[in-house]
């Protein structure tokens, strides 16, 4: 019977290695053209390795002057929203789970009505919410809709993690004294958290690599733009300095790295289920 199974088990590994092969190959041609040199970038016959590997185009973007406040632009804007998304989501969550309101399934059904409305659709709107607020040409302007985007996902998934959570727990802790808000942030919040993990790497992603927002809500005060608008220096009129902008790409891909390889351990016990009792 395994020799049987074994040819389709090797077909699976084979598909799922040739998968990930064209996954990464993209990611593999921008890191390569960072560090090619401006010739064989421009080539007409393009290779898939370089002999000459510089960093001329890492030192082009970082000798741009607004290069490090859109980074930190960037890094504000998403940890913000990272951090109120995670705080909101999670009491929201435990409201609709742990509290019987009128309205509640409507409510639920709402958040999930909120996640099929394209985000190009709102923009214009959006647009106009955000002057009449006067947050136009502020980090405030960004934060706010990616915060809004991320909540229904959040608080979906956050959902079933509280759900999960025994109510003879809370019932225990009640009992020994614990106030509801100690049950809250001591006990219900570390079961929880692999859950949060989660919903922050989502949060995280979808607002680092915005632009969509950024180009329509920072429109003169380029002092409040992101990282991803950096890519536009280099697309100039005569030329676009594809070397700079396979480097600026390279320098924003880092951060998500960075941010993934932390929470890697907390990100598959969130995904791969919720608490046990």
């Amino acid at each position: 019977m395994r020799l049987l199974h074994r040819p389709w088990r090797l077909a699976a590994e084979a598909f799922a290695l040739l998968a990930a092969v064209v996954v990464a190959f993209p990611l593999y041609w921008m890191v390569l053209s960072a560090f090619k040199p401006a010739g064989e970038i421009q080539s007409d016959t393009p290779r898939p390795w370089t002999l000459a590997p510089s960093l001329d185009s890492f030192r082009r973007v970082y000798q741009q002057e607004e290069f490090g406040r859109y980074f930190l632009n960037s890094l504000f804007v998403a940890g913000s929203v990272v951090v109120l998304s995670a705080l909101i989501a999670f009491l929201a969550a435990t409201a609709v789970t742990r509290f019987k309101f009128r309205f509640r399934t409507t409510l639920l059904i709402m958040f999930l009505v909120a996640q099929m409305v394209p985000v190009e659709a709102l923009t214009i709107p959006l647009f106009f919410q955000m002057r009449d607020f006067g947050l136009l040409n502020t980090l405030g302007a960004l934060i706010l809709p990616h915060l809004a985007f991320s909540l229904p996902f959040a608080i979906w998934m956050l959902r079933g993690f509280v759900k999960a959570v025994p109510e003879a727990l809370e019932e225990a802790a009640l009992i020994d004294g614990a106030s509801r808000t100690r049950f809250l942030w001591q006990i219900l919040f570390p079961l929880v958290f692999p859950g949060l993990v989660a919903t922050s790497v989502f949060s995280f992603i979808s607002t680092w690599n915005d632009f969509l927002f950024a180009k329509s809500f920072i429109i003169s005060d380029t002092s409040q733009s992101t990282l991803p608008m950096a890519l536009l220096l280099f697309f100039k009129p005569e030329e676009n300095d594809w070397g700079g902008i396979m480097a600026a790409s390279t320098v924003m891909t880092v951060p998500v790295l960075v941010f993934f390889v932390l929470v890697q351990r907390r990100l598959v016990s969130g995904l791969g289920g919720a608490v046990k009792d």
